[in-house]
């Protein structure tokens, strides 16, 4: 997801795009097979928990400083709070990365509503607190 990565990346959320390097073998002299670094070949990888974002916090915040955006209401607002573009293009990148199969027009209220919707639904998806009363 390349545009909402973006938005994630912008309320801190973002994940790491490169996996991490896998241990190296080493090479012990003597030794007919290398061997694993810093990972014993019994340990299972650790997951990670998901940390909670106060998404909601951070956009008020955000908002205090830039009167007239209601990113509660409006998926422009939202993405220029964010300090990302906003125009038809943007936002038909946005619906397609999000994977958007209505039939309304690009730009339409309905659209816009969808987008707003889903991004919100996304972020609160991905370790974001998202009130139900804007879900």
């Amino acid at each position: 997801m390349g545009f909402f990565n973006n938005i994630l990346k912008k309320l801190g959320m973002g994940k790491d795009e490169a996996p991490p390097e896998p241990n190296k073998p080493i090479a012990v002299p003597g030794m007919a097979v290398p061997i694993q670094a810093d990972m014993p070949a019994s340990a299972p990888p650790k997951a990670e928990a998901m940390a909670q974002v106060d998404v909601v916090a951070k956009l008020d915040a955000m908002a205090a400083a830039n009167k007239g955006l209601d990113w509660k209401r409006s998926i422009v607002d939202l993405l220029k709070l964010l300090g990302l573009p906003s125009d038809l293009a943007a936002r038909k990148e946005l619906a397609a990365d999000l994977n958007y199969s209505g039939s309304d027009a690009d730009g339409s209220p309905e659209k816009n509503m969808w987008l707003h919707k889903t991004v919100l639904q996304k972020l609160a998806e991905n370790g974001g607190n998202i009130p139900k009363d804007l879900l």
